[in-house]
């Protein structure tokens, strides 16, 4: 499995990039600031056969500003022309006001582009051999999701959980924000997440990767 981290902008967002080793099939989650340097990557990285990835799919966790930034130029650019704009429907709202976000932040951002695909609870997608599948976790964001890697011994991939900022290592997404509720987002977390293998990686929107089982164990926030 082809699996790396570009960790772009001020506010030092994870941007995953992962692939199928043996069709290069690829899916960016959460392009949000920084696209040469994604762009950059993406280029870099090559199949087993040494050919280049293929972006079928820029997914997005939410839209806060700092996990969509970047999403106009990747899918702009050569590297990123054939791929899908992807986030939950709950969440559009807040992806087209992607420039008063940035006012609020003293940042300057064009219009977004337009969404091509409304991602669902329990939906399934497909990179080559890897399977993704959608868990709605409102609560960060109405349309907030976690994004699940299930386990491939062929290519290599563990069962992870991409978490944006729903879960991090010892600590929670802020709920502070547009649409944020600490209620719900508590729910989501202990409802669809900690119900995993406690093997299952946690890879989350900022921050070092963690476990379910860490989780568990030491999360202060998760002891309500």
């Amino acid at each position: 499995m082809i699996d790396q981290t570009v960790v772009v902008g001020p506010f030092q967002c994870n941007c995953r990039i992962l692939a199928c080793p043996e069709t290069g099939e690829a899916a960016l989650i959460d392009s949000g600031d920084d696209a040469p340097r994604i762009l950059k990557a993406l280029r870099e990285l090559k199949t087993a056969k040494g050919q280049p990835l293929q972006v079928k799919w820029l997914l997005h966790t939410h839209a806060h500003l700092d996990h969509i930034g970047a999403t106009r130029d990747v899918k702009l650019a050569p590297e990123g022309g054939a791929s899908k704009i992807a986030l939950h429907r709950d969440d559009d709202e807040l992806y087209k006001n992607l420039k008063m976000q940035g006012q609020l932040f003293g940042v300057t951002y064009d219009d977004p582009l337009p969404v091509d695909h409304f991602l669902e609870d329990g939906e399934e997608i497909r990179l080559g051999t890897l399977k993704l599948s959608v868990l709605h976790t409102p609560g960060h964001s109405p349309g907030g999701i976690c994004i699940r890697l299930h386990e491939d011994r062929a290519s290599g991939a563990p069962e992870t959980i991409f978490s944006g900022d729903t879960l991090f290592r010892d600590s929670i997404g802020r709920t502070d924000l547009w649409g944020g509720d600490t209620s719900q987002l508590l729910t989501s977390i202990k409802q669809r997440l900690l119900v995993l293998d406690d093997s299952t990686r946690v890879c989350p929107g900022h921050g070092p990767e963690s476990t379910i089982a860490h989780e568990k164990r030491a999360n202060p926030f998760l002891k309500r």
